[in-house]
């Protein structure tokens, strides 16, 4: 697949109503996603969203979060978790065990929604997971430990997420010719610093490449999002289809790692430029400036040995991150803003 400046997003968005959000998705995105609402209920909060089902997870509503409970006897959840896994991975079975109902998210069910009253295929479709990095690292138990460092349930969100993305690419197949899927992973911009020093190279590899096997096994495209600077080589060593980062602050950072993305080029893989910043720095963009930014940055990856002509044709463009945060006006501009580049790169190269 050549994207040629095929534009997507991350997703979460500041909108309340789901429907118009699906609105703003289908109408700016070459590869619309289904927008995750966090200003709606707490359960749209980023790794909450997919905890449903999930083994001991428990939501506080109180306090406005969620743990992971190991202190009570788990082994019969487990049981029962990894029995229905071995059975999806044996037959293929039924993922409804690991489904997200509009009680977790509302712009899920509102694009299935509209795109069956649509009555036809997208060429694209992009969906979107937690990463099992992000959530294990963010998510703690009853003691305020990260769940990560507690292999047993460590590998349950591992699977889990893995059938969350499944599931999605199941629900979403009959309305797109092509599916993606971005795993995020904004955590691994902290990836190799003291924080996070017993977090080992290989297991983060094996743990992002469970869910990359789980996206292929639905014969979808699998991307890594982060947002921030980090071992881009790690998510090309996983076996990543799709590499997104925010080229708007740190373009640069990629050219670090020509080798790996050359490899990555070739192969078929693709750079995903998040070159529309999602910060108040919106405001004082244009088409124009974004292009150029994009160009600088694409141009600096190309001085390291890596083709032009490769870049562009597996060149795709997106916000820097999510747009849950910011304003609903910066938002909008977001992916106006988005697709009117994407349009201009388009055919500034002849596509």
């Amino acid at each position: 697949m050549e994207p040629k400046f095929l534009s997507t997003a991350i997703g979460s968005m500041p909108f309340k109503n789901p429907d118009y959000a699906v609105g703003i998705s289908l109408k700016n995105l070459d590869a619309p996603i289904w927008p995750q609402l966090p200003k709606l209920s707490l359960l749209e909060q980023m790794e909450i969203q997919y905890s449903e089902n999930l083994p001991c997870a428990v939501v506080d509503n109180e306090k406005s979060r969620m743990f992971i409970n190991t202190s009570e006897d788990y082994s019969e959840a487990f049981a029962e978790f990894y029995e229905q896994y071995m059975t999806v991975e044996e037959t293929g079975g039924d993922l409804d065990f690991m489904a997200i109902s509009d009680t977790y998210s509302k712009g899920i069910h509102a694009l299935l929604k509209t795109l069956t009253a649509e009555g036809k295929k997208r060429p694209f479709l992009k969906v979107q997971t937690t990463g099992p990095c992000s959530f294990a690292l963010t998510i703690v138990d009853e003691n305020k430990r990260a769940i990560y460092y507690n292999e047993e349930f460590r590998d349950v969100i591992v699977k889990a997420l893995a059938l969350k993305c499944r599931w999605q690419l199941q629900a979403f197949k009959p309305y797109a010719d092509s599916l993606i899927c971005f795993i995020d992973e904004p955590i691994l911009s902290a990836f190799g610093s003291s924080t996070y020093v017993s977090v080992k190279r290989e297991d983060v590899v094996a743990i992002l490449g469970e869910v990359i096997e789980a996206v292929h096994a639905e014969n979808a495209l699998a991307g890594i999002h982060c947002c921030g600077n980090t071992e881009w080589s790690v998510l090309i060593d996983a076996g990543v289809d799709i590499v997104n980062f925010d080229a708007f602050e740190y373009g640069e950072t990629i050219a670090m790692y020509a080798d790996s993305v050359k490899a990555l080029l070739e192969r078929g893989g693709m750079l995903a430029w998040g070159v529309v910043p999602t910060s108040a720095a919106i405001r004082e963009q244009t088409a124009e400036t974004l292009e150029a930014r994009l160009e600088t940055v694409m141009d600096n990856l190309a001085s390291k040995g890596v083709s032009k002509d490769l870049i562009v044709r597996q060149a795709i463009i997106t916000p820097s991150c999510g747009t849950g945060s910011l304003d609903e006006g910066d938002a909008e501009k977001v992916f106006s803003l988005l697709s009117a580049l994407s349009k201009r790169m388009k055919e500034k190269y002849g596509f």
